[in-house]
């Protein structure tokens, strides 16, 4: 029998008698941490299924904030980082799966030397043609391993995606709201400052003609350049408010358009917040967490193999052409070997190695649990914030009616003589202070309705195209996306 094929029959029984050896994995398989879940929220909120599965263009019904979110998620810088992030896991991904494959190569080796005699030209001596190919033998699974973890990490960067898309939808819909209530504010400032003006005139007037005490023209003086200064204030804040939201959607500090009224904006009367339990799979800051432990569990494997031999297959074959490109018999040429190497001196370091991947692992579980204890801390935030601004709105707006009422009162007293000046001033501030108070206790009620929101998970839709990598059994797919009332491209 031809030597080499006896070597090849001998190779072949030795690669397939290691095979069943490819499937012991080193290291621990992932298990989903079960981290305790409280059999329901602090405080109570109505039945029903969760806000969350409402589609963001669903809960928000302004024509205008809904543009602003369609342009946040199509120009936001940070959305579009996070989305680079993918791809470079991605490709991370595709270089873990290539080891997988046998590595190929193409070599072309030409030799040159002078001709013999007086002709001092060189001509081709010979040209070799020749392809080598080496194979590793996954042993101890630690191309498999290193693939599970490159598989999560990009899982990962997917669920972070995610994450920063829905707080873009919060963030762009409470600056929105935010600007909507100093525009409110705004008006209000602007009426009391006109008044102001008008009164402060009129008293000038009559105290011309002494009809007026000196103080009392002093005391609305003060009082006209207190609601000025307000008014001055708000119109600051609404500037940089405009600009903080132009920023959030990817454009310059500009103007931003406005749409419905502040008192005009609608939300769910109720907010349901569904199972806690479901909080732990909507989230996905706790299922990015997830995936990175899992990846970074499955690190421990590649280095625990790392400790063990590796088999490595080679194969190298090709053929000669002579002189003048003159063929020769037996210019064809393969050969094959089998290289075991395996750590000697080095264990140590190879054991310190995977000593360090279980500490990051303990630190990543240690994050995950923090992950989940945060995340219910926010809903519990959020949903106090809800229940504590709906009835501190309320307390403003029979604190506004009070006001005027008494303001009312006090300004027939003054007419009469009965009173001074100084109670007028004061409940005009009473006034004022309140009507402010009440719009910006009906802004952080609309503010803390979308923070739960967020809280819970709520807010991520696919944008066009996507596709997520993982299989159906690895991760939940998306929602399936409702029309967009908005008709909006994505």
């Amino acid at each position: 029998m031809n030597p080499n094929l006896l070597r090849m029959r001998r190779l072949t029984v030795l690669t397939l008698a290691l095979l069943p050896l490819s499937a012991c994995k080193r290291g621990p398989d992932f298990e989903p941490p079960a981290p305790v879940t409280p059999p329901d929220f602090r405080t109570e909120m109505p039945e029903g299924a969760s806000v969350a599965n409402t589609a963001w263009w669903d809960l928000y019904q302004d024509p205008v904030l809904r543009d602003l979110i369609t342009r946040g998620l199509a120009n936001n810088r940070s959305l579009r980082e996070a989305m680079a992030r993918i791809d470079e896991a991605r490709t991370g991904l595709t270089i873990a799966r290539s080891e997988k494959l046998p590595k190929v190569n193409g070599i072309a080796m030409v030799q040159i030397q002078p001709t013999s005699g007086t002709d001092s030209v060189s001509t081709f001596d010979n040209l070799r043609l020749v392809a080598s190919a080496g194979y590793e033998i996954d042993l101890w699974g630690r191309i498999s391993r290193s693939n599970e973890a490159a598989l999560q990490s990009v899982l990962a960067t997917e669920e972070a995606y995610r994450t920063v898309t829905i707080a873009l939808v919060s963030e762009i819909a409470r600056a929105y709201l935010t600007l909507r209530d100093v525009d409110a504010r705004i008006d209000i400032a602007e009426g009391v400052a006109d008044a102001n003006r008008e009164s402060f005139d009129i008293m000038s007037s009559r105290a011309e003609g002494g009809l007026v005490p000196e103080v009392d023209l002093r005391r609305q003086e003060i009082n006209l350049a207190d609601s000025e200064a307000v008014l001055s204030a708000l119109r600051r804040a609404r500037a940089q408010t405009e600009n903080a939201l132009s920023v959030l959607v990817g454009d310059l500090p500009a103007e931003v358009a406005r749409g419905t009224a502040l008192v005009d904006q609608q939300f769910p009367p109720e907010v349901p917040t569904g199972l806690p339990s479901e909080l732990l799979l909507r989230r996905p800051d706790i299922r990015a967490a997830e995936r990175a432990l899992h990846a970074q569990t499955a690190r421990i494997g590649v280095a625990e193999a790392n400790r063990y031999p590796s088999l490595n297959l080679s194969a190298l074959f090709g053929g000669k052409i002579s002189t003048l490109g003159e063929s020769k018999g037996n210019n064809a040429f393969f050969n094959l070997g089998a290289n075991l190497i395996t750590p000697i001196f080095n264990r140590g370091a190879l054991k310190a190695v995977a000593d360090a991947e279980r500490a990051r692992t303990e630190q990543l579980m240690n994050q995950y649990e923090q992950t989940v204890l945060n995340a219910f801390r926010e809903v519990e935030d959020a949903l106090v914030a809800v229940d504590t601004y709906r009835l501190e709105h309320e307390a403003r707006a029979r604190q506004v009616e009070a006001s005027r009422r008494a303001l009312s009162s006090v300004e027939a007293l003054y007419e009469g003589g009965l009173v001074s000046y100084q109670e007028v001033i004061d409940l005009q501030r009473g006034v004022f202070g309140a009507q402010l108070q009440e719009s910006q206790a009906l802004q952080l009620h609309h503010s803390a309705v979308v923070q739960l929101y967020k809280a819970l998970g709520g807010g991520w839709t696919p944008p066009e195209g996507w596709e997520s990598i993982a299989e159906p059994d690895e991760a939940e797919a998306p929602r399936e996306r409702p029309d967009d009332p908005t008709g909006s491209e994505r």
